[in-house]
């Protein structure tokens, strides 16, 4: 099963998000701070990074290669 990339960035930023709203909610004591918690928003903020990265290059590889038979056939 393959994933859509462009379905892939937005629940990156998403997760990026909630790894910088997390501490955030824990510094004004709105959410208490735990290990689980602050191991929680490191993770989905690293995860988050990872899959925008992973999203975007992918559709620049697909995009390139689609450039590049559109090129193919122009000759």
């Amino acid at each position: 099963m393959r994933i859509n990339p462009k379905l892939l960035l937005p629940i990156g930023v998403l997760l990026m998000l909630v790894g910088a709203g997390l501490p955030f909610l824990m510094v004004i004591h709105i959410v208490e701070s735990t290990f689980f918690l602050n191991f929680l928003s490191s993770a989905a903020s690293t995860i988050g990074l990872a899959l925008g990265l992973i999203s975007i290059a992918v559709q620049e590889v697909s995009r390139r290669s689609k450039d590049k038979k559109e090129d193919s056939y122009k000759r």
